[in-house]
């Protein structure tokens, strides 16, 4: 389960209830409620993060949701040995990005609660529609094969016109803040290897930035710079201080990078 529901509320507790009423034997794991409330972003890079370490036939459940009750679609998607239960709202576009991949749309009510609100699909379509794909329904049986689904860039940078005394400049955006306060850019660092050699201007909030780091142990306490994280993209952080309050930056926001 990937969610933006927290832990204050019943809501991811009403969902394994769900899933434990149809699908007793399912294992669920919780991979994080903690996504910002909303954030779409944020939710397509925590499951893309995430998902490639478990086993196949593994069913991810992504219920990051700000269109519920509208006209978007609820749908199954496959990829690599994988399932996905999400909101069609590109929630899963780094999925899609990672592997090849088939869509459906979830119409099947066979596989839903007789009864759907209209601001909890996450209990009501999302988990009975998993709980019924771990019991051995087949995907088939869920709704047609669609490929209208929406499908967005926010791991691909865009390149823009050189300014006046760079290079390379390049628009990109923030794909999480971790707890830590860093922020994960969507640069992956494989793709702008040059920074390792090239001078650069990084620009988040009001800052710019031209220091890369290798670990965080060779920068000071308070020291703002560009570090690889784990994830293979770019990160600015901050040494035992929190970048994102430094920068007062979200999920979203706007990253510029220069390389001279």
């Amino acid at each position: 389960f990937t969610t933006d529901f927290g832990h204050s509320d019943h809501f991811v507790g009403a969902m394994k209830g769900v899933v434990a009423g149809i699908a007793p034997q399912a294992r669920v794991i919780d991979i994080s409620h903690e996504v910002a409330p909303y954030n779409v972003t944020e939710a397509a890079f925590v499951i893309a993060e995430a998902w490639q370490y478990f086993p196949k036939r593994t069913i991810h459940v992504v219920v990051v949701d700000p269109g519920v009750g509208s006209s978007r679609r609820p749908i199954l998607a496959e990829a690599a040995g994988h399932f996905f239960v999400a909101p069609d709202n590109g929630v899963l576009s780094m999925v899609f990005d990672a592997a090849v991949h088939k869509v459906r749309v979830i119409s099947n009510p066979k596989f839903m609660r007789r009864e759907i609100s209209r601001t909890f699909h996450g209990r009501d379509v999302f988990a009975p529609a998993a709980a019924h794909l771990a019991n051995g329904a087949k995907a088939a049986a869920f709704g047609k094969l669609i490929h209208d689904y929406i499908r967005t860039a926010i791991a691909r940078p865009s390149r823009e016109s050189p300014s006046r005394n760079s290079k390379d400049a390049w628009r990109g955006a923030i794909l999480k803040i971790d707890r830590f306060g860093n922020l994960i850019t969507n640069f992956a660092a494989r793709e702008f290897a040059g920074i390792n050699t090239r001078p650069f201007e990084m620009r988040a909030g009001a800052q710019r930035i031209h220091r890369l780091a290798l670990t965080y142990a060779e920068t000071d306490v308070g020291d703002l710079f560009v570090i690889v994280g784990s994830s293979g993209y770019l990160e600015i952080a901050a040494n035992q201080t929190s970048a994102a309050s430094l920068l007062g930056c979200s999920a979203g926001a706007p990253v510029e990078l220069d390389l001279y």
